[in-house]
């Protein structure tokens, strides 16, 4: 009996032993996956919104490209599944929206589609250069709402238009359908702009359901599940009324911006002929600006700029001078002359800053805070309006860091409406948008909020005339992280 109980209490200690054993191995396995996922993030970058274009993978400290070899649709799956971009619509390959940054990391992914993140797929190579250094391999993806475009029946950007809703493949009806909304198609495939617009089932009759609301795009949105849609229109359609669209394809011209601190700032690039290339600033001015932030479906202008602003590009030089009147969709829609008596070189590369944010009543980069949202500017209060959120303010703007926030209307009351929540940044947001905002307070005019960024253009003499400013020391201005703020006369 007593050899009985000690065996037992040796089993029972070998079993709380192995318990202990098995928790401090989910431990370490919890661990190293929380490490990796910190080492090893992947991005898009060079695309049309968050959910396309270049991929990247960040290993060892560094962004890096992944090749195009072996690369499909199940190795897309699993990008647009971890960046909770929904369905893939396509895999690409030969570098087809841009050259990624930095070294080739990744190469023959070799997914399943299944994975949850792409470290997770299998016989991956990492540093592997070879022949991958300009066949950059590139992603689609539907985005987080799911309203994913099919184009059948031709090429992947021209074909009869197939909508994803509900989990089943709806053909669309060619009544009501117009440019605009195959821009807004065109745009969220990555496919260029729109050449035709095609009825009566061109591509072919399909077999699945009609979708019978009527879309309605402005023809600015990013993703087609923005524009407002009617009740289901009174036209009686069938498979013989299938739209088709027939969009440029990725060899038209793209635009990207480069060096700022957001998407939505930085030195303009045009893709052209398969080739990336800075735009002159030769006459660049804020109606060319407005084209190339409405393009990026990134707000209103804030400035157009000149003198490599954000850095000197490489490469080549489109130098044809950009003659937008400022409301065309992209680009490539502007008139444009070609330049002969102009010095263009990488020191006159054009750059372009949009924001939903703008400073009034003072300089670019001072003055009284305003909003935009759903198409009109709104002031903001100044209630618990604090540094973190002027950190974001500034570095939108790019205007190096806040010097101080200001309320009581220092910069005038403003006639605009009232921005009534309180927003909450953390402080490292790129754009005011992503930041938190609460429940609404009530606030008046008199409360407009008000701030002072170090900014390129800001001096003394301008700090001393601005109201209600008290004068910042000297080495506050000077020391703004903007590069070019040394180079002031």
């Amino acid at each position: 009996m007593q050899r009985l109980c000690v065996e037992s209490w040796t089993v029972g200690l070998l079993y709380r032993c192995w318990e202990q054993l098995l928790l401090a191995k989910e431990t370490l396995r919890s661990f190293f996956s929380l490490l990796c996922t910190e080492i090893i993030n992947v991005r898009l970058v060079n695309g049309n919104s968050p959910c396309s274009g270049t991929v990247e993978v960040h290993h060892r400290g560094q962004w890096g490209t992944v090749c195009d070899i072996g690369w499909d649709m199940a190795d897309a799956a699993v990008v647009c599944r971890e960046l909770d971009c929904g369905e893939p619509v396509d895999a690409l390959s030969d570098a087809q929206v841009g050259l990624g940054s930095g070294p080739v990391w990744m190469n023959n992914a070799m997914c399943a589609g299944s994975e949850s993140t792409l470290k997770k797929c299998g016989s991956v190579i990492w540093g592997f250069q070879g022949v991958c250094q300009s066949k950059s391999a590139g992603v689609i993806c539907s985005g987080k709402h799911k309203t994913l475009f099919l184009l059948v029946g031709g090429s992947r950007c021209s074909g009869r238009l197939e909508i994803l809703h509900d989990q089943t493949w709806m053909s669309v009806c060619d009544a009501a359908f117009d440019q605009q909304d195959a821009e807004v198609v065109c745009r969220e495939l990555d496919c260029g702009a729109p050449v035709q617009v095609l009825g009566a089932a061109a591509f072919g009759k399909g077999d699945a359901q009609m979708w019978t609301q009527e879309i309605q795009c402005r023809g600015n949105e990013s993703q087609i599940h923005l524009c407002p849609t009617s009740l289901p229109h009174k036209y009686k359609c069938s498979h013989d009324n299938d739209v088709g669209l027939v969009c440029a394809g990725l060899n038209s011209v793209n635009v990207r911006l480069v060096g700022g601190h957001s998407r939505c700032a930085g030195r303009v690039e045009a893709l052209h002929r398969g080739q990336w290339g800075t735009v002159c600033d030769a006459g660049w001015d804020m109606a060319d600006a407005a084209v190339v932030c409405r393009e990026l479906d990134c707000g209103e202008p804030v400035d157009a700029l000149g003198d490599a602003h954000f850095g000197s590009g490489s490469g080549l030089i489109w130098t044809n001078r950009m003659l937008c009147t400022g409301s065309e969709t992209t680009l490539k829609n502007c008139g444009s002359v070609q330049l002969y008596d102009y010095d263009c070189n990488h020191d006159t590369d054009a750059g372009v800053i949009c924001s939903g944010v703008r400073l009034v009543g003072g300089s670019r980069c001072s003055g009284r805070l305003e909003i935009l949202h759903d198409q009109s500017w709104m002031s903001v209060c100044d209630a618990a309006f604090d540094q973190q959120d002027a950190e974001v303010v500034c570095r939108e703007l790019d205007c190096g860091a806040p010097v101080q926030v200001l309320g009581a209307a220092a910069f005038d009351k403003g006639d605009a409406r009232m921005w009534t929540q309180e927003i909450q940044c953390r402080g490292n947001e790129s754009q005011i948008r992503l930041c938190p905002a609460s429940q609404k307070h009530s606030c008046s005019h008199d409360d407009h909020q008000a701030l002072l960024c170090a900014g390129k253009k800001i001096n003394m003499r301008e700090i001393s005339s601005i109201t209600r400013i008290i004068c910042v020391p000297l080495h506050l201005v000077w020391r703004s992280p903007h590069p070019q703020l040394q180079r002031m006369n």
